[in-house]
């Protein structure tokens, strides 16, 4: 599958990719075109008995079966299947952001109360139809803010009893430091009373 950018009319269909190439092959080629701004697709197979096919403008090998394309420019024509229809989208936005922003809410309005719920068949018969809502995503709600506050005391705590303990630590290294300094004073004290001795 190879993608390209696509400008179609009903009698033309062009490539922009860079270069012109001829399509050597009696094989059927596939066009699936999309239109991302009405949501909808549609596949165009050419048959064409004759040698040479060409698509102008992109490089396309003998091999390839279909060309995946999307349209970007419509000419003055629609083109039927594709461009004069519109499909709906199936699902509505799941992230709290982005539904405030669809239905223009504040941060105090309740987001759960906005969701687009979808009606699902159920596959065995006699049952009613259920409405399905998708898990809202970055929903702000007081269990996620008890979590935060609880994750902040325990940085807060940790980070304490790493000063306390650092105290600690640098408060037995003076400690230390000073015995040794004292045991060296004695040592000296004793020599130089030795020496002191030897000497009268």
């Amino acid at each position: 599958m190879r993608k390209g950018w696509i400008g179609l009319s009903l009698s033309l269909v062009t490539v922009f990719c860079g270069t012109t190439h001829a399509l050597t092959s009696i094989y059927t080629l596939q066009l699936n075109i999309a239109y991302p701004a009405l949501g909808t697709q549609k596949m165009i197979e050419i048959d064409d008995e004759r040698k040479t096919k060409t698509v102008r403008g992109c490089i396309v090998g003998s091999d390839i079966a279909a060309l995946s394309l999307v349209l970007v420019k419509q000419g003055e024509n629609d083109i039927p299947g594709l461009t004069d229809t519109q499909s709906p989208k199936r699902l509505g936005p799941k992230r709290a952001s982005k539904i405030r922003k669809l239905f223009s809410l504040s941060k105090e309005d309740d987001v759960r109360k906005y969701v687009i719920r979808r009606e699902v068949q159920p596959k065995k018969e006699g049952k009613k139809p259920y409405t399905k809502a998708p898990k809202i995503q970055r929903l702000v709600t007081p269990l996620t803010l008890q979590r935060k506050r609880a994750r902040l005391s325990l940085k807060k705590k940790a980070a304490e009893s790493a000063r306390e303990q650092a105290a600690d630590y640098a408060k037995l290294l003076a400690q230390r430091v000073k015995d040794r300094k004292e045991k060296r004073s004695e040592v000296r004290k004793r020599l130089s009373s030795l020496r002191k001795s030897a000497t009268a």
